[in-house]
């Protein structure tokens, strides 16, 4: 069994980024951001983090497959920070979140959300907000097996 814990998530100074379309978005985007963050001087101040606005599995699977998903990536970051065109900064709000980590590739994730929102239910719990889905480790610099994916979902 995965340990899913209660925590309290600050606020965060974010540069993120939204387009419409399926969850394969999500690398491209993060090294948009990557880029804008290392070529204005921008000071990384946490890991790069997916908010999913889907919030059941179902309307995860459905907006993934038509396209419709909103995908949003976002990098905490540190300093006066301006966004330009699509990248835009705001603060990521914090609370009180449920929180587990998965290991092994993206495409694994479901047995673990599954778990999370069982957990949810069973300690009567109600999904407050987005999801997000922090990346602790680099996909490109380790195997698949050693992946990282630190899920967080607010509750009240």
């Amino acid at each position: 069994m995965k340990e899913i814990t209660i925590v309290t998530v600050p606020p965060q100074q974010v540069v993120g980024i939204q387009k419409t379309g399926n969850y394969t978005l999500i690398p491209g985007l993060l090294m948009q951001l990557a880029g804008y963050i290392m070529e204005n001087n921008i000071q990384f101040a946490g890991m790069p983090t997916f908010v999913c606005h889907e919030t059941s599995p179902e309307c995860v699977k459905e907006a993934n497959e038509k396209g419709t998903a909103l995908v949003e990536v976002v990098w905490p970051v540190s300093g006066t920070v301006t966004g330009s065109g699509d990248i835009q900064v705001y603060t990521l709000p914090g609370g009180k979140m449920v929180r587990t980590v998965h290991r092994g590739p993206y495409e694994t994730c479901e047995p673990t959300y599954l778990a999370l929102f069982s957990w949810i239910e069973v300690h009567k719990l109600k999904i407050s907000g987005f999801i997000r889905e922090i990346y602790p480790n680099d996909p490109r610099e380790v195997k698949p097996e050693e992946i990282i994916t630190e899920i967080l979902v607010p509750v009240e």
